[in-house]
């Protein structure tokens, strides 16, 4: 570990506290499918796929190939004046494989952020309201329009001014933690009716312009809404001319088990915006949506020098054609379900898990101080989360006490399960008291 904290030592005089929230000092050497190495020569599996943005694993060799022949031919032309053909080979990809029996049209940036501020012009422009609505819990990006439209952390909006204006947050359907005590059997939807109650009371729906939701909400906790749920929001938004916009940031290209989480319940959003996985670590997002939507802006309003990247380009294609030919979404599917059941049995073992939930290779872990109050146990969490690396495996905690278990798609079972049992390990030594409360000072993750 010699090698590793003195780089982490150096990193604290030079970088910037805002950008970043430490778990455990890992420094990161190379990487391989879904291991690791860090610059002390220790592996680890890692079941986080750098926050989900590298579903084909690390330096996939296809990827890796298409990435240095384009280097090789020219790095970057901005598409703002010119073009290039990458730039429309991975356009018209995105249109094939997102959702919507309708004429679609994409446009590049650099990051989800950025992409859900696009969005936000998209949605004003083309319907000539200003009201976008999200959800509680939400992390949309820290840009100023994305951290506007999130509603997670404090510290995303201490000290920065005022956000941008005509945003507006409702709950976020959460089953497990239901704030009326209700289930499956009782339920009539009374999440839903707060946001019915909110535009007969002080928000106009005529000044609505859309209505932006996580399919699966990352960052708070994995959370799934129930089918009727988005159905009735969906239906909502049809009825009055609002527009149904999803972020696929961290749940697309696979993870799920379908290319993006939305195609789970059967609906075609008018807007999708992605990032992250996009092009296995390397700089970009997206915006696919309806034609007409897409035409209400003219240029400049929404690009970048850099946008479209050929390079990134290319390393998009060689993403979308890797999940394609390792047939890597029905292996999300399948190792997932297998993954889900290894921690649901857990579950029954351990009293500190409280639930299990999660599409594909997406899967939460909800640790709890009292099965009853359902109280998020942060602690467990981070002391987890921090014996786990030291064990070998690279996982990360949100939501106050949900572990985030997203690995690279390319896993294999093996390698699940070597991970899967140091994590167990981790929850029963936690259980013992064995791990440090000083090891509470490194591992922070999230705060406000």
């Amino acid at each position: 570990m010699d090698k590793c904290n003195d780089i982490v030592e150096k990193d604290k005089l030079v970088y910037s506290s805002a950008g970043r929230m430490p778990y455990y000092p890992l420094v990161i050497a190379k990487g391989q499918g879904a291991l690791v190495e860090d610059v002390d020569g220790n592996q680890y599996i890692d079941m986080l796929a750098s926050a989900a943005a590298l579903n084909t694993g690390h330096a996939h060799p296809h990827i890796v190939a298409e990435i240095t022949q384009q280097a090789q031919k020219f790095i970057h032309y901005t598409p703002a004046y010119m073009f290039h053909e990458p730039l429309v080979e991975l356009a018209q990809e995105l249109i094939d494989i997102t959702p919507g029996s309708f004429e679609k049209r994409v446009v590049f940036g650099l990051s989800g952020s950025d992409a859900i501020d696009g969005m936000i012009k998209h949605a004003r422009a083309y319907t000539g309201r200003s009201i976008i609505i999200s959800f509680v819990g939400a992390y949309h990006g820290a840009t100023y329009g994305s951290l506007s439209l999130s509603a997670i952390s404090l510290n995303m909006r201490r000290k920065i001014g005022p956000i941008v204006p005509d945003m507006h947050h409702i709950n976020y359907p959460n089953c497990y933690r239901c704030k009326y005590n209700l289930d499956n059997t009782t339920c009539d939807l009374e999440c839903f009716k707060e946001l019915e109650e909110a535009l007969s009371n002080y928000i106009p729906i005529d000044n609505v312009a859309a209505i932006l939701i996580e399919p699966i909400a990352g960052d708070s906790g994995v959370n799934e809404p129930p089918q009727r749920y988005l159905d009735k929001l969906y239906n909502l938004c049809k009825e009055n001319g609002v527009l149904f916009a999803v972020d696929e940031i961290q749940q697309g290209f696979g993870r799920t088990g379908k290319w993006f989480s939305i195609e789970h319940f059967g609906i075609e959003p008018d807007i999708i915006v992605m990032g992250k996985a996009i092009a296995s670590g390397m700089p970009m997002s997206a915006i696919v949506a309806r034609e007409e939507i897409m035409h209400s802006l003219e240029a400049p309003a929404h690009l970048f020098t850099t946008m479209g990247n050929p390079v990134c380009c290319k390393a998009a294609l060689a993403t979308i054609n890797v999940i394609k030919n390792e047939e890597l979404i029905k292996q999300a599917e399948e190792l997932g379900a297998y993954m889900k059941k290894r921690f649901e049995q857990m579950r029954e073992k351990y009293e500190i898990i409280g639930d299990v939930r999660g599409k594909g290779m997406s899967v939460g872990v909800d640790l709890v101080k009292n099965r009853n109050t359902k109280e998020p146990n942060k602690e467990a969490a981070a002391k987890i989360c921090y014996r786990s690396w030291e064990k070998g495996v690279i996982i990360a905690f949100i939501a106050g006490g949900v572990l985030r278990i997203q690995p690279p798609l390319v896993i294999t079972k093996e390698q699940i399960d070597t991970a899967l049992d140091g994590i167990e390990a981790s929850i029963q030594e936690y259980i013992a008291g064995s791990i440090p409360d000083d090891v509470l000072n490194v591992a922070k993750g999230w705060t406000n």
